[in-house]
């Protein structure tokens, strides 16, 4: 078996659904499909018994244990020389696996990820959220897919690891976020050869609204210090940049009380995303949108920077995330 596909679910059957008819799509068909249901209320069994006799498919029930450690659940029964990590709510493009096994043939690595994008199906406010993840305007550019002077962290939404690397290393941390990054940090420790396959992308629905954005960003952030605690040299000045613009925009708010025009450097930010998210998908609506996912997204995550900062660096306590009971609500 050349390839295992591992994928962890909690309670979306719709999405495994989608992903899985792009996987019966693939052009390239040396592969099995762990599918490991994490302690959901709503079952995906079901979607799964339509591909069993179209695909090498397995499927798993185990209790809730967060993203990490069910996708060790689905390594453990796995039989690929590789195994690729999946977000449930991702579809591949038909000749996903093409590109990877292109990469492969031209190059050896021991891990790889690749970029993801936007469907034209996706609501408005998924492609705003889309673009804040992926813009030059908002985070750099570092995660939109394009090859880096730094080297390349796989996330786990579209991951590939060699198996014997990833029993070598463990697999994933029991970190709930953050996990996918701790890997990646583990396997450059370990002299591992990893790298970007910008062919290899995948359709990435991300949060479906902006308060579950949020949730997700601000844990971010957070994990971001708790990464830091365990790696120090892990932090880099791109992870701060987010914190100072949240500090930067406390201040100019705050400076509305000594200048009217304090703000404006925020109008001027908000019109260059605007802007630049209308024209990339070629609607006003997203555009618009994008504005609320960008300031979302930058805010969020320095929130959960200064938060655990301040609870970690100076209050010395221990690992913690945010929003336990009600982060999928």
């Amino acid at each position: 078996m050349r390839y295992s596909f591992i994928i962890p679910v909690y309670n979306r059957p719709d999405e495994v659904d989608e992903l899985l008819q792009s996987l019966l799509q693939q052009t390239f068909r040396d592969f099995e499909v762990i599918v490991v249901e994490d302690g959901s209320s709503v079952p995906c069994r079901d979607v799964t018994l339509k591909y069993a006799d179209r695909l090498d498919l397995h499927y798993y029930t185990k209790p809730n244990s967060g993203p990490g450690q069910t996708r060790n659940y689905g390594a453990e029964r796995s039989h690929g020389e590789y195994l690729i990590i999946l977000d449930s709510d991702c579809i591949l493009p038909p000749g996903y696996l093409d590109a990877v096994e292109a990469e492969l043939q031209a190059a050896p690595a021991d891990a790889f990820g690749g970029p993801d994008r936007a469907h034209a199906s996706f609501t408005p406010i998924q492609k705003a959220i889309n673009y804040s993840m992926t813009s030059f305007f908002t985070t750099g550019g570092i995660r939109g897919g394009k090859k880096k002077m730094d080297k390349f962290y796989p996330r786990s939404f579209n991951m590939g690891i060699r198996r014997d690397v990833y029993q070598a290393l463990g697999g994933f941390s029991r970190m709930r976020f953050g996990e996918d990054i701790d890997l990646s940090i583990r396997i450059f420790k370990g002299g591992y050869r990893c790298r970007l396959f910008p062919g290899a992308w995948v359709y990435h629905k991300r949060r479906t609204d902006l308060k579950k954005f949020f949730k997700q960003v601000h844990n971010s952030g957070i994990a971001r210090i708790n990464l830091y605690k365990k790696y120090p040299e892990s932090l880099k000045l791109v992870h701060l940049l987010p914190a100072l613009f949240t500090l930067g925009t406390a201040v100019l708010l705050l400076g509305t009380l000594f200048c009217p025009w304090s703000p404006l450097p925020l109008l001027l930010y908000a019109l260059l995303v605007m802007a630049d998210s209308t024209v990339q998908n070629h609607s006003l609506r997203i555009g618009l949108y994008s504005i609320a996912a960008a300031y979302i997204q930058l805010i969020g995550y320095g929130t959960g920077f200064w938060r655990a900062w301040w609870n970690r660096c100076v209050c010395g306590r221990g690992e913690f995330e945010a929003f336990k009971k009600n982060f999928y609500k």
